[in-house]
C-alpha cells in the first residue's frame, strides 16, 4: 500500500492556489478540468516533495462553499490488488461505499466517517463479480 493524496474541497481555486502556492509554498504538479462534470483537480506538492500531495477540488457551480466538514474529501491509497483489499475489508465488517466495479476505484470510510479512496495499481484489473454488479451503499 502507499499513500498517494489528501483531498481538500475548495469554493474559491484562485484564492486557494494563492494561499497553498504564493503563500505557503506547494508548487503545482498538474490540473485536470472535466468539463462534464464541471469540476477540476489541482494537485500539489512541497517542493521536492512529489510523493505526499494535496489534491484541490473545485466543483465550478458550489458557490455556498461546504459545511459540516464536506470541504474534507478523502485519504486515498494506492494498492497492489483492489479486489484482494475489499474482500478483505468486507470480510472485516467494513462497508465497501463505492465498490471496484471498473477494477480501478472503491472507497469506504473509517469508523469516524473519514472516507478513504483505494486505487488499483498499474492498470484497472478486469472487471469480476460481485463488485460488477454491486451498488454503492451510503455516502463516500
Amino acid at each position: 500500500m502507499k499513500y498517494l493524496h489528501t483531498m481538500v474541497r475548495v469554493k474559491d481555486l484562485d484564492e486557494s492556489l494563492a494561499f497553498y502556492c504564493d503563500k505557503l509554498g506547494l508548487e503545482e504538479l498538474r490540473r485536470v478540468d472535466v468539463e462534464a462534470g464541471r469540476f477540476s483537480l489541482v494537485f500539489l506538492a512541497a517542493p521536492g516533495d512529489s510523493e505526499a500531495q494535496v489534491e484541490l477540488t473545485y466543483n465550478w457551480d458550489e458557490t455556498d462553499g461546504y459545511a459540516g466538514g464536506r470541504n474534507f474529501g478523502h485519504l486515498a491509497y494506492r494498492v497492489d490488488d483492489i479486489y484482494a483489499v475489499c474482500e478483505r475489508l468486507q470480510q472485516g465488517g467494513v462497508t465497501i461505499n463505492r465498490p471496484p466495479r471498473d477494477g480501478h476505484m472503491a472507497f469506504v470510510r473509517s469508523p469516524d466517517g473519514i472516507s478513504i479512496e483505494l486505487l488499483q495499481a498499474g492498470k484497472p484489473l478486469e472487471p469480476r463479480e460481485p463488485w460488477a454488479s454491486m451498488e454503492n451503499t451510503g455516502e463516500w
